[in-house]
């Protein structure tokens, strides 16, 4: 080869490999790039509204889903009141005031007792929006739809806009529940939509919020609810349907986790009846495990052959599946070890070296030996009685845990609990996961999207 062809070949390789290097630091769907809650890079571990905040945005109307990142722009939802009341529902008006900051239940990522909330008979637009990730400026914005949504939300906890959004680089897929998904390029063009969903009716009407996922050229969408619930698989490039799944499960807002498991991909759900594995090309079952308690919310994580499931409400419990079999495992040696302490009402864990992080709705922190479940701590109280539904992130050796009261509190990462830091922005409660890209942190609150960076 000579040198002018060997350059030209060095350069088309480094062009093909730039894109896959800068999807390495995106955060391209809820749980980050890895699905175990963990970003690269780093991120600031203190800041105030004085200090290391780059920019701070405004979001109109409520949204409970959580940004996602890729190149230099910010993708998230919210849904906008835009139309003729009805009525007002039950919680609307305390909604306005800050509502209650108790534990609660399923929603954007949350549940408990209470009557169902929401704009109930009030016409809203659901928006997406994509940000300038340098600056916070709005790039585009387009109405997805606009609806008079059908039930409620938890009044504190729910919102429109719950469901967070996923990319691929090329595509972003924002799903609204019972009012369709949609496909936009990157520039906000609309590539296909699918909005003629049965209306879903949840638990006590406390609204939809399960993240869509892509795999390959698969989106997945999965209907846990009262009745009729299933798993549906879509090409990704059309939003033609490859296959439904019946799912004898009650309300649920798991997110699937995709595992490629010695060659052959396998799509987990945790649920209140069962947690089931499905193929992925197919939809056809591989196995099942009966053992979570109901309103199953955390989404599952996998290491190491193993997969983590847990739920929080009633008959907590966590199990730890190895892979490899295929039938029911319930009883079985599959099931490694177990624990009903401390495990997660509403936030998903971070899983990360061998330790597997989760946090009570309540604000207390466990960490264990992923492989044993011998835990290096466990239910430790976090400085304050705090409220939360926020995922975890870890970043660089920190864990960061955003809270309903205005605080985010920073532990190191590791056997022994440790808070470096704890950092107030006055009046915001964080419901929403954040992301990390880049040294930079996006947090949004309930009503702001900050980007936190360090100067």
């Amino acid at each position: 080869m000579n040198q002018s062809l060997f350059s030209r070949c060095l350069a088309t390789a480094a062009l093909i490999a730039i894109p896959l290097i800068a999807a390495v630091d995106d955060w391209p769907r809820w749980r980050g790039p890895a699905d175990n809650g963990m970003a690269k890079g780093d991120a600031p571990i203190e800041w105030s509204e004085t200090k290391n905040i780059a920019w701070k945005l405004a979001i109109p109307g409520r949204g409970f889903s959580s940004p996602v990142v890729w190149g230099d722009k910010i993708f998230l939802t919210t849904a906008v009141p835009s139309g003729t009341t009805n009525a007002e529902a039950p919680g609307t008006s305390q909604e306005r005031k800050g509502g209650k900051r108790g534990s609660g239940g399923p929603g954007g990522r949350g549940g408990g007792g209470g009557m169902s909330g929401g704009a109930v008979g009030v016409e809203h637009k659901f928006v997406v929006m994509a940000l300038d990730r340098k600056t916070g400026k709005t790039i585009w914005e387009q109405v997805a739809a606009t609806s008079t949504p059908h039930e409620g939300h938890h009044p504190r906890y729910g919102s429109y806009a719950s469901n967070s959004p996923v990319t691929d680089g090329k595509h972003l897929w924002v799903w609204f529940g019972s009012r369709g998904v949609y496909c936009y390029d990157l520039n906000g063009k609309l590539i296909w939509k699918k909005d003629d969903y049965k209306e879903a009716k949840m638990r006590l009407g406390f609204g939809e919020g399960t993240a869509a996922v892509i795999s390959g050229d698969t989106l997945l969408l999965n209907f846990d609810m009262e009745q009729g619930s299933h798993l549906l698989a879509l090409d990704k490039t059309t939003g033609k349907q490859l296959y439904r799944v019946e799912r004898d499960e009650i309300s649920g807002w798991s997110a699937p986790l995709v595992i490629d498991f010695q060659g052959q991909k396998q799509v987990v759900i945790t649920a209140t009846n069962k947690v089931r594995s499905y193929d992925l090309k197919t939809g056809k079952p591989i196995w099942e495990c009966a053992g979570l308690g109901g309103n199953v919310i955390p989404a599952p994580v996998y290491a190491d052959g193993i997969v983590y499931v847990m739920s929080g409400f009633r008959d907590p419990n966590l199990l730890a599946i190895k892979l490899g079999r295929t039938g029911d495992l319930t009883g079985t040696d599959a099931v490694l070890w177990t624990t009903n302490r401390g495990t997660s009402y509403t936030a998903s864990p971070v899983l990360y070296d061998g330790r597997l992080y989760f946090v009570t709705d309540a604000g207390m922190v466990s960490c264990l030996d992923a492989k044993t479940g011998k835990p290096y701590y466990q239910q430790q109280r976090l400085p304050k009685p705090y409220s939360l539904k926020s995922s975890p992130v870890g970043v660089n050796g920190k864990l960061y845990i955003a809270t309903e009261n205005e605080d985010v509190v920073v532990l190191k990462m590791g056997e022994k609990f440790e808070v470096l830091s704890t950092n107030t922005l006055p009046d915001q409660s964080f419901i929403s996961t954040p992301a990390v890209v880049e040294g930079t942190m996006y947090l949004r609150s309930e009503t702001t999207l900050y980007a936190i960076k360090n100067k």
